[in-house]
């Protein structure tokens, strides 16, 4: 082959060859636009795609919002037929009451005299009517009337408990006639100013506004004094158990107590058995097993004495659910904030308090009912006859062993005061104000300060601080019906009670505290506790900066 026709053959190929390039050329840029506009697409899908899921955010949280406000209202509504129903069974409860005191009235009454409670409420006027009667027959009460009953105005009389008693009771073994006591004891009690008695405008008035001058009377510097009319006949005598030396003390009181003073003794059953198994001596020694005659000890006894600490005075408040008398407690225990009194020296000290007189502080008791919603009632229980509990420390409500926090709902006089989202909440009495609620961060209040220490526990809030009300008021800590779980509430440490959704506790003073001996009198025994007990503001004394005299 020639020169010319290879050429010519060059010529054809490069002649073929550059349709195909073209065609490759116009091919790729076909491709390139074909992905721009699928690119294009799915970016202008993508960008509908953010709008439709912001339109639909919007649109759940708007039933969101909805689905709330509906649960709220309608949790709202249960909680107002709850409350309603509540109110249904306090009035359920109230007719039943009112039923058995009309049943009662007309049963045949015993001739005997009744220890008369305080009422609940007293009108200034009748108050006013009893003043001008009193200063029409020139009488002045220092601590009750004269016919036995009480006066209304101090809140605080004297014990009318002067009938006699009978000791003839068939689990009582072994007494003799002779040493039984005809009549129980009796005691006036005197308000005194600055060490001195009291008048009349310090027992009764609380503000005078003589000539249109509002003036408040001198209550802080106030102690009451007890006083004996007749020598008391018969004590009851509580134990710490499991200690030995508290045994031997109370064996030596009980010897004592019979051979020197000629005064009876009554002690728990299980003390008595021991007592007997130790010694027939002490057959003489007296108690009370059946309920019926637990619950009229206050009218047998006029004297309580305890040898232990403050668990043994609290176990002797928890024996008397209505008039308690006078207490003398022995410190045999750990801090003593209630135990006045050293055993070391207990003759001298019971002879002086037989003697008297002697100043008492009167340790007031929290009344606290569980009212259950209806629909938490369990079988066999009676909605007229709520669980009630006498506590003289506090009562506390927690979540128990639940993981969630607690919700309670609290109200005070029917007023709602705040919603503790916490571990619980402390309602405690001036004399526990140095127990639980002094852990909880509560502040120390001394005993005879008229009040109800309110005391969140581990609240959930940075402002969530302690109050203390006044005494008069009624409290109602309420389990809401929405609430995650339940509460526990705890009385005095004791008697456990579990609080469904829907149940309320309400508490308020009770008419009865607890008579306590002083040694000294009722402030500085109070400081005296605090700073040897807790150790309060115990610290180094600060150098001096000054320079020391070399001369």
């Amino acid at each position: 082959m020639g020169p010319w026709s290879i050429a010519n053959s060059l010529v054809t190929f490069d002649s073929k060859m550059e349709p195909k390039s073209k065609q490759f050329e116009n091919g790729w840029s076909h491709k390139c636009s074909q992905r721009s506009v699928e690119e294009q697409l799915q970016e202008s899908t993508i960008g509908d795609g953010d709008a439709h899921l912001v339109e639909f955010s919007v649109a759940m949280r708007t039933v969101g919002k909805a689905l709330r406000e509906v649960a709220e209202s309608k949790a709202r509504a249960k909680n107002e037929a709850a409350e309603w129903k509540r109110k249904y069974e306090l009035e359920r409860l109230r007719n039943c009451s009112l039923e058995r005191g009309q049943q009662q009235e007309l049963e045949p009454e015993q001739e005997q005299e009744q220890c008369q409670s305080p009422p609940d409420s007293w009108s200034p006027d009748e108050s006013l009517e009893l003043e001008k009667q009193e200063s029409e027959n020139g009488t002045e009460n220092s601590g009750g009337s004269s016919n036995g009953h009480c006066c209304k105005k101090d809140g605080i009389c004297s014990q009318q408990v002067l009938r006699s008693h009978s000791m003839k009771s068939n689990n009582i073994s072994g007494f003799s006639e002779a040493s039984q006591p005809a009549d129980k004891a009796s005691f006036r009690l005197a308000w005194g100013c600055m060490g001195e008695k009291a008048t009349r405008r310090h027992k009764h008035d609380v503000v005078s506004f003589e000539c249109g001058n509002i003036e408040t009377a001198n209550r802080s510097s106030k102690q009451i004094t007890l006083q004996w009319d007749s020598p008391p006949q018969s004590v009851f005598i509580l134990l710490k158990p499991n200690s030995e030396s508290v045994n031997a003390l109370c064996k030596e009181m009980i010897r004592w107590l019979r051979e020197e003073r000629g005064i009876g003794v009554y002690v728990e059953p299980t003390v008595r058995k021991e007592l007997l198994d130790d010694n027939t001596y002490f057959k003489f020694v007296q108690s009370c097993e059946e309920e019926d005659e637990v619950s009229n000890l206050h009218s047998k006894v006029d004297l309580v004495i305890t040898l232990g600490g403050d668990g043994t005075v609290l176990w002797a408040a928890n024996i008397f659910k209505g008039p308690v008398p006078p207490v003398v407690s022995f410190s045999m225990g750990s801090l003593g904030f209630m135990t006045p009194f050293q055993s070391d020296h207990y003759k001298e000290r019971l002879e002086t308090i037989i003697k008297g007189p002697v100043y008492i502080t009167l340790r007031h008791r929290l009344n606290c009912q569980i009212v259950r919603n209806p629909d938490n009632v369990k079988e066999g229980e009676d909605p007229c006859h709520p669980e009630s509990h006498l506590v003289l420390n506090e009562v506390s409500i927690d979540r128990g062993m639940s993981s969630f926090l607690t919700n309670l709902e609290c109200y005070c006089d029917n007023l709602f005061v705040t919603s503790v989202q916490g571990d619980g909440l402390i309602l405690s009495t001036p004399s526990g104000s140095t127990a639980y609620s002094l852990a909880a961060g509560g502040s120390m209040v001394h005993p005879q300060v008229p009040g109800i220490l309110f005391t969140p526990i581990c609240p959930h809030s940075l402002s969530f601080r302690p109050l203390i009300l006044p005494e008069y008021v009624t409290i109602r800590v309420q389990v809401p019906l929405n609430s995650r779980g339940q509460a526990w509430a705890s009385f005095d440490g004791k008697d456990r009670q579990q609080l469904s959704a829907g149940d309320a506790l309400i508490c308020h003073m009770s008419a009865w505290p607890v008579p306590a001996a002083c040694d000294q009198e009722s402030t500085t025994d109070f400081l005296r506790s605090v700073r040897e007990g807790l150790h309060w503001n115990l610290r180094k004394q600060q150098l001096s900066d000054e320079p020391t005299n070399t001369k």
